[in-house]
Order: C-alpha cells, then sequence, then structure tokens
C-alpha cells in the first residue's frame, strides 16, 4: 500500500485517541456504593467467569462478602493484602467459607519460653533441699509470669516461638489456650484482625494493648487441623476466604480467579465506571472508528481502519472458544450496533447476541483504557525503531595470545 512505518504508528495513535474519546459515552453504570453486597457481586461476576466459568455465583459472593468486610471508611484506602486466602484440599468449591466467645488474645513476638543468656553460668548444689528450691524458683517465676496473664482477663496468647514445657504447664492451669504462629507476615495480620498491640518479651500486656475476637478455636477440615479466629460481626480488618476443592490443580484455578475478582473490587474504588462487556464494547469501539477512518482525508485512515479491524478480535475469539461461527455472530453483532444496540453482545449459552448490561456482564472502564493505550503505546513504539541489532557473543576468530614463556636464563631476576 506503501504506508511508512511512522504513517502506520501516527494512524494507529490517532485512533487509539479517538477510541479514549468515545469510551466514556459508553458506560453503562458506575459503582457508587461499594458497601452494596448485590452491587459489588455483579461487578465481579465477569472477572471470575473468564477462570471459572461453572462457579461463578459462588465465588462472586465469597469475594463480595470479604471485600465489603475489610473495606475502610474510605474505600480508595481499601488494601488487597487484607483479603488471605486457604487453600485446603477436600470437599468441593461449594465448601469455601469467609472466616470473621469474646475472647482476650495477648500476641508476643518472641519464643513462650525461658530465656538463656548467652553466658552460662555454673550453680553448686550440695543437697535435695537446694536442687528442689532451685527449679521451685524457676517454676514460681513462671507461674506468676502466666498467672498475670490470666488475671488481665487473657483466654488467648500467640507465640511467634516455641512454647516451653513449663509455660504450657501453667497455661493449662489457668485454662489458657496457646497458638504458635511463626510468619511475622500472619502475626501482622492477626494483630489487625483482632486490634493486639504485639509485645516483644514475656509479660502482662494492659488491657488496652489485648486484642479481642469472637470465638478462637481448632477446627478439623479435610485432614488438616486449622486454629480459627472468628468475628461475627460484619465488619472487620482482615478476612480469610476458605477454598476447598477435590485436587490442588482445582484449588489453583480458584485461587486465580478469586485473585482476579479481589484486584477487580481494588480497581472499582480507584474508578467505579463499568463498560458493556461480552465484547460488546469492542464491537462498537470498532464501528465509530471504522465511521472516523472513512472521513480521515490522509493515509493514516488506512491504519485507522486496520485497528478497528484488530477490535474485532476479541468478541470473534469470544464467538470461536464457544463453538459458534464467528462470521455469522459479527454480522449479527455489527447489525445490532449500526440498529443503535451499543450494549448487545454474546450470549454463549443462546450462540446469540444479548444485551450484555441487563446480563449483569460488565468490564472496567479504567482497564479497558489502560489496555487501548498500552497496546497501541507497544505497537507504535516497534513501528518507530529504524534498525534491529541482535547482539551475540562472537565466535571463531584468533584466540587471544596468552602470556610469554619465561626463559629459563629469567629465573630469580626482577
Amino acid at each position: 500500500m506503501g504506508l511508512t512505518p511512522q504513517e502506520v504508528a501516527a494512524g494507529y495513535e490517532q485512533a487509539a485517541d479517538k477510541a479514549l474519546e468515545i469510551m466514556p459515552n459508553l458506560v453503562v453504570k458506575e459503582a457508587t456504593d461499594l458497601r452494596d453486597l448485590s452491587m459489588v457481586k455483579k461487578f465481579l461476576r465477569s472477572a471470575i467467569t473468564s477462570k471459572q466459568y461453572d462457579n461463578e455465583e459462588i465465588i462472586a459472593d465469597l469475594v463480595a462478602k470479604a471485600c465489603v468486610q475489610t473495606v475502610p471508611k474510605n474505600s480508595y484506602n481499601f488494601n488487597v493484602d487484607n483479603i488471605r486466602i486457604c487453600k485446603l484440599l477436600g470437599s468441593g468449591v461449594s465448601s469455601s467459607m469467609v472466616m470473621n466467645e469474646n475472647a482476650r488474645i495477648a500476641v508476643f513476638t518472641c519464643p513462650f519460653d525461658l530465656t538463656q543468656t548467652e553466658t552460662k553460668g555454673t550453680v553448686l548444689i550440695e543437697n535435695a533441699e537446694e536442687l528442689m528450691g532451685f527449679a521451685k524458683g524457676e517454676e514460681s517465676e513462671v507461674e506468676s509470669q502466666v498467672k498475670g496473664l490470666a488475671d488481665n482477663g487473657v483466654q488467648v496468647v500467640v507465640a511467634a516461638g516455641k512454647f516451653g514445657d513449663l509455660y504450657l504447664h501453667f497455661l493449662n492451669k489457668y485454662k489458657i489456650m496457646g497458638v504458635r504462629l511463626t510468619s511475622k507476615f500472619d502475626l501482622r495480620r492477626l494483630c489487625r484482625t483482632v486490634g493486639a498491640q504485639a509485645q516483644a518479651r514475656i509479660c502482662a500486656p494492659p488491657v488496652n494493648l489485648l486484642g479481642k475476637c469472637d470465638s478462637v478455636y481448632v477446627k478439623e477440615i479435610g485432614d488438616e487441623n486449622v486454629v480459627v479466629f472468628e468475628n461475627k460481626g460484619e465488619k472487620g480488618n482482615v478476612a480469610t476466604i476458605l477454598i476447598r476443592g477435590s485436587s490442588q490443580s482445582r484449588i489453583d484455578d480458584v485461587e486465580r480467579a478469586v485473585d482476579d475478582a479481589i484486584n477487580t473490587y481494588k480497581a472499582l474504588t480507584k474508578d467505579g465506571k463499568v463498560l458493556p462487556g461480552a465484547g460488546a464494547v469492542e464491537i462498537e469501539l470498532a464501528r465509530q472508528i471504522e465511521n472516523y477512518g472513512e472521513k480521515c482525508p490522509g493515509l493514516e485512515q488506512y491504519a485507522i481502519k486496520k485497528f478497528a479491524y484488530a477490535l474485532e478480535t476479541l468478541p470473534k475469539c469470544i464467538a470461536e472458544n464457544s463453538g459458534m461461527d464467528a462470521t455469522d455472530l459479527l454480522t449479527k453483532l455489527n447489525a445490532a450496533h449500526e440498529a443503535g444496540q451499543q450494549n448487545a453482545g454474546i450470549d454463549i449459552w443462546k450462540n446469540d447476541i444479548m444485551d450484555a448490561a441487563e446480563n449483569n456482564i460488565f468490564d472496567l472502564y479504567a482497564g479497558k483504557k489502560l489496555a487501548i493505550k498500552l497496546a497501541t503505546d507497544a505497537a507504535a513504539t516497534i513501528l518507530k525503531v529504524d534498525q534491529i541489532i541482535i547482539a551475540k557473543q562472537a565466535t571463531g576468530g584468533p584466540k587471544p595470545r596468552g602470556p610469554k614463556a619465561q626463559d629459563e636464563d629469567d629465573e630469580g631476576m626482577a
């Protein structure tokens, strides 16, 4: 056709600018209340369906509950790390759940055991009474520490290291539950969940530094014993989504779907606008950009038309992956959009077209906008490269000269 790469790149950039100009007019809804469970579920379904087609309702319900529970007053500050994912083999995806009596919790970042000095000491014991007295002093010190915790109303002790036998004995005596949590990251999340302040040494912290939780219990799930910290209220700082499945690969697939849904919610906190999904927005953009290209007088019009043609790739792939005749379906979609049905998308169940907005199939406005912008930038950057030089290690040629052999007569000479 005789177009230079620079002209093609200019046409792509012109088409991308036009697409970004059109997109605000295609917005169908906006997430105004991210604490509305039913609204959040609708916006998360599309992200989940791409990974888990049969279980989108179950997973959307779990993720929506977890997100709504942990979203702060200013939703812009929502942190995806406040939602943890726990995977356990056994049962099915439908057995997955979201975890949330009033227990006071003391958290320690040190082992719950007797401390030992770096230097060794020697104790001279001359009789049995001195031996009994030595051990008794140690026991009384440990008991006083555990009793101090019990007097402050502590029912659960969480420590980052091992529990000593002597401490375990007195914890049992005062009916205090001990939980070992070796991960410092999990320890921080637990502190955020229960509102506790971690202590660096064994002591009886004041009540205002203790955490609170509705119930703490050990539960057997599958063949694993897990410790559950559960808050029965609807709000919390951290939530855990427990994923069940018959195989590890199945659980991993569900985890990826959950991760996509959580990040979709995060994107909605930044920009709540959504576009019709199911290929509707791509077809409408392709139609309007092609009409725009027809009106452009320069050579860029050919690149603009090819840009519009490239946008039809996504609905074409959806149709082919669903076993439909892509050519026939694209013809129906183009006819519907020409008739003014901007939200017309692909219905993979009926092998026909449908209104994507009415069926709650949405795409993120922010995600679609960035995808078009970055893809155009990448294509334009490659087209604007004048020359590519492939760097590789040189092979062949003369070998470098080695050190010259020393003359025998030179030995010992400086």
